[in-house]
């Protein structure tokens, strides 16, 4: 399934239990929130199966917070692609990208 299809299926899903007709942009953000911080910590714990479901979920609010925005993740993540697509450097292992 491509990222657009689970895109739809996602809002389909939310707008079945009135998520994007009943909540806000600000509530789907401050929800995203809520769960890096559940994904910090099962990453603290090495949790692969948290770290799986934490994952899921933060894309789950990023998608109806674009929805109640009327934007797409998807494109969104294009977007961000299109802008890095080209960029030449590395990570070093200090932590610190160095730009070529």
């Amino acid at each position: 399934m491509s990222y657009e299809a689970v895109e739809i299926e996602v809002i389909r899903w939310s707008e079945a239990r009135r998520i994007i007709f009943n909540s806000t942009s600000t509530a789907q953000l401050m929800k995203a929130i809520t769960e890096v911080g559940e994904l910090v910590d099962a990453e603290m714990k090495n949790d692969l199966p948290e770290i799986k479901d934490a994952v899921g979920d933060i894309m789950v609010c990023l998608i109806n917070y674009c929805a109640l925005r009327d934007i797409s993740l998807v494109q969104c993540l294009k977007g961000a692609y299109s802008e890095i697509k080209d960029r030449k450097g590395e990570l070093l292992p200090s932590g610190v990208f160095l730009k070529q």
